[in-house]
């Protein structure tokens, strides 16, 4: 494993702050390439440079210039992934790209980037919403039809290298470094230990296709003014060909509760997933291990990118200390426990 130092398998995506642009830019490239009249309002982003559009007839949309470190062809794989969607599954609420699917913008003295254009979704984002057991059933309902309407969609990038895909957590064992107190790294580096003597053998034989992989609280929208219900998903820049688990470990990761029974959410989001695409004995036997070591993922990159790059500090922690105080209730908790808590919530037992 590379030092965290160098990390060469990882390019420049994550190593590199997203690339400039302006409002102007995006006004600009809207109406050169997408003939678009519009405004453009900058939001945040982990790797692109991303711009809230409205067009003079009302219409909302997104401006991404990507970052110039992604390989063309995985800008490809989230289009066509859109364009898919579209065609099996119209109900379900994501965004919609629009055509061209993708443009080159060169700028003097700076790297090619490609430029896409989607439809906005309304709604708030999931962490602004009030948590309950009836939004994170929703929540499992909906990744579970996600999923199944991704199930027979491939793509000749489907297996780049993403450094959050759970399937190769080891790789972030060098990332820990920027823990200094040994005392309080040994809790990622027991969770690592235990996903590869346990998870790892067992999801080579599980089923895979492409997922999310990224149903955080800021990727999913909550009704505009109803807790109670999801109203959209967006962001589909973290999809990889993975186990089918791992899109479900993923999500519970972000609903493990500051009180009662950490594992009360997920339990929710499990059981409703369960109900629509029924998870097999073995699925939910590692579940437990595969949403530890998602938390692991985020502390071990979080902390790892703010150091690099503490300009967009702000915006990659956004979920640091969630992520850190989920991991530490996660790790008190007996494996054998955790296993049966799933087991149970899906009526496996």
């Amino acid at each position: 494993m590379p030092p965290a130092a160098s990390l060469d398998f990882l390019g420049e995506v994550l190593d590199a702050p997203p690339p400039p642009a302006s409002a102007a830019d995006a006004v600009a490239l809207a109406r050169e390439h997408f003939g678009l009249e519009v405004a453009a309002k900058p939001l945040t982003g982990e790797r692109d440079r991303n711009f809230h559009l409205r067009a003079t007839d009302g219409a909302e949309y997104v401006l991404k210039v990507v970052h110039p470190g992604e390989d063309p062809a995985v800008t490809d794989f989230q289009s066509q992934a859109l364009l898919h969607l579209a065609q099996v599954a119209p109900d379900l609420p994501v965004p919609r790209a629009h055509l061209p699917l993708a443009v080159r913008w060169e700028v003097p003295g700076q790297p090619s980037r490609l430029v896409r254009v989607y439809s906005w979704l309304p709604g708030r984002p999931l962490h602004l919403a009030a948590p309950g057991p009836a939004l994170r059933r929703e929540l499992g309902t909906l990744l579970a039809r996600l999923g199944q309407a991704l199930e027979g969609f491939s793509h000749p990038a489907q297996n780049h290298v993403l450094l959050w895909d759970i399937q190769h957590a080891a790789r972030v064992r060098p990332l820990l470094a920027h823990l200094a107190d040994k005392a309080q790294r040994a809790i990622p580096e027991r969770l690592l230990d235990v996903f590869e003597q346990q998870a790892v053998p067992a999801m080579r034989t599980l089923r895979k296709q492409v997922i999310h992989n990224d149903f955080n609280p800021h990727n999913v929208l909550a009704d505009a003014v109803d807790d109670t219900r999801i109203a959209g998903v967006i962001d589909f820049g973290d999809m990889v060909h993975a186990p089918l688990v791992q899109d479900l470990a993923t999500a519970c990761a972000y609903h493990v509760q500051p009180q009662g029974h950490p594992l009360d959410g997920p339990a929710e989001i499990a059981a409703a997933f369960h109900a629509v695409r029924p998870l097999l004995k073995e699925e939910l036997d590692i579940l437990f291990d595969l949403l530890a070591v998602r938390a692991v993922i985020s502390v071990a990159i979080s902390g790892w990118r703010a150091q690099k790059q503490p300009e967009n500090a702000p915006y990659i922690l956004r979920n640091y200390p969630t992520a850190w105080a989920g991991m530490e209730r996660l790790a008190a908790i007996p494996r054998e426990e955790a296993r049966a808590i799933f087991h149970a919530a899906c009526g496996r037992n």
